[in-house]
Parts: structure tokens; sequence; C-alpha cells
């Protein structure tokens, strides 16, 4: 989920440094790249993992890129989790059973485009009121910055 780019992962993959890949579409270039990248880890036997703590725009992406990966091992998704506090993130979704989930599985969304429909009139009005949600900054006993 760090590395952004075909190139980022050519050396990991070229070295056997790794088992499953988590690239993040929303980071490394969108579908088309996470494509050509799932193909080059396809071919050191890697498995992939999409990175998806975002929403279910980047998680219907992620299902796409998933259907048509061979080596695609597990789907990550961000729905319901902790730091989504507030309004649900299908909320803005015309059709939230898109993403029903039946014992651990989400069948792929076969609606145009990503399979999905935004409510733009919720999605308008939300922005209105701004957010909350703060990037929460973790720190180490020194001080120092820590990841997530």
């Amino acid at each position: 989920e760090r590395l952004f780019s075909r190139w980022d992962f050519k050396r990991i993959l070229a070295e056997g440094l790794v088992d499953v890949i988590q690239p993040d579409l929303s980071h490394a270039g969108g579908i088309t790249e996470c494509k050509k990248i799932a193909t080059m880890a396809e071919a050191y036997d890697v498995a992939l993992a999409p990175h998806c703590p975002l929403g279910p725009i980047a998680l219907a992406a992620c299902l796409q890129i998933d259907a048509t990966c061979h080596n695609a091992t597990i789907q990550e998704q961000s729905l319901g989790i902790h730091y989504n506090k507030g309004n649900d993130l299908l909320d803005y979704l015309v059709d939230p059973t898109v993403f029903k989930y039946d014992n651990g599985m989400v069948k792929i969304p076969t609606g145009p485009g990503l399979g999905i429909e935004i409510n733009e009139e919720y999605v308008r009005a939300k922005a209105k009121e701004g957010h909350n949600w703060k990037n929460p900054i973790w720190r180490h006993k020194d001080g120092s910055v820590a990841e997530w």
C-alpha cells in the first residue's frame, strides 16, 4: 500500500521479497496501473489483495480489478470500520445494497462503469456541512511520528 507504480513493485517482485501485494488504487495510478501491477505480480506467483481503506467508489474500483485478476485473493474494505463515524459511507449511494455481503462475500457490481450510482444531491448537501474527521497523528514515546 506504500508503493505506487510498476517500477516501485518491480524490485520486490523480481527478488521474491513478497507473497502478497496490496496496491492502493487511489494512490497507485487507478485501475489501469493497478491492473498492470497485478499482472506483473501474477507472473511471479504473488497474490493480490488491493488496499482499500476508503469508501464505496474505491471499493467498486477494487472489485473490478479483483474480477479480472487471477491472483486476487482477498479484498480489504472499510465499510463500518472504526474511523468512519457519523455517516455511513453507503449513504451517498443511490442503491447501497450493491455492497450486500453474504458469508463474507460481495458480488461484483454489474451496472455501468464501476457498477454504482452516486446520490449527487446527498453529496452536495453534505459538502456544505463540511466534516469533522481528522487524520489521526500517532506518535512514539519519544514524540516522533508513527505510521498508522
